[in-house]
């Protein structure tokens, strides 16, 4: 079985940056399929683009636009590309780096999907970083993934058997149709639970406020839009459930600290 070594991926890339810290690679996948193989480095894969499957020896993912996987060191793994343009952006963890950051990577094992919406608003942010530096320094992509493995190893995260059966059933709804606006009655009467017991416990399962969750989710879609050039801002905008395009235009400022226009020309970049 192969083993891929640091910087290379099945695919043509366009970029690639070394750090002390990582190697960050923006590849198009151009294999069909790819048969089981190990990487040397843990790493992140995070789709920009279409589509892709990705099995394990327990789990298989069906990846599109904003998916978000984990691999450890020497973890098999194998992959189908579907029909169409794929793009993946990939995060190296340097091992020395990895084990001196003092996080609990016990939670850290083999491979998993991210669902967190959080965690890939931040790997959008990671993205542009690696594509606007401009000639800084290093400081704010490290501190950004140093950010998302602080989020990912924490032990809630994966309690997934202590999360109650509402939380569960309100989290496939919110994700399943961003758009609709719904009231904090209709939450509560599809989750079967009180509206005060909603609003005083979405926080403890979700690790951030309903209104914050839920803006993350629409900009999250927004962002696998981006690359359709067909789409104007305005109908990104609205197809995420957002009133205008100045409100979505706020939102998307507020989690990834530019303009939708300067992240589109990166982008493509």
């Amino acid at each position: 079985m192969e083993t891929l070594q640091t910087g290379r991926f099945y695919g043509q890339t366009s970029q690639t940056l070394q750090f002390d810290f990582a190697t960050i690679t923006d590849t198009e996948y151009t294999h069909d399929r790819v048969d089981w193989h190990y990487h040397e480095n843990a790493y992140f894969t995070f789709i920009l683009q279409g589509n892709v499957i990705e099995g394990n020896r327990k789990e298989v993912y069906n990846c599109s636009a904003g998916s978000l996987l984990f691999h450890n060191w020497h973890d098999a793994h194998y992959n189908i590309k579907p029909k169409g343009y794929t793009r993946g952006f990939h995060v190296e963890l340097h091992e020395h780096w990895f084990k001196n950051t003092g996080l609990n990577f016990s939670n850290l094992q083999g491979s998993f999907a991210v669902a967190d919406p959080k965690s890939h608003l931040l790997f959008y942010n990671l993205f542009r970083e690696s594509k606007g530096r401009d000639g800084m320094s290093s400081a704010p992509i490290e501190a950004l993934l140093l950010q998302a493995l602080a989020d990912i190893s924490a032990p809630e995260k994966y309690k997934v058997k202590q999360k109650p059966l509402w939380a569960e059933k309100l989290k496939q709804v919110l994700h399943d149709d961003i758009s609709q606006k719904f009231t904090l009655q209709q939450l509560a009467e599809i989750a079967d639970v009180h509206p005060v017991h909603l609003s005083r416990d979405f926080p403890k399962y979700f690790n951030t406020n309903f209104g914050d969750y839920v803006r993350a989710l629409r900009i999250e879609k927004a962002f696998t839009l981006m690359h359709d050039t067909k789409l104007s801002l305005t109908e990104i905008a609205l197809s995420c459930g957002f009133a205008d395009q100045s409100h979505f235009l706020r939102c998307f400022k507020q989690f990834n600290n530019c303009k939708p226009s300067l992240y589109r020309q990166l982008l493509f970049s």
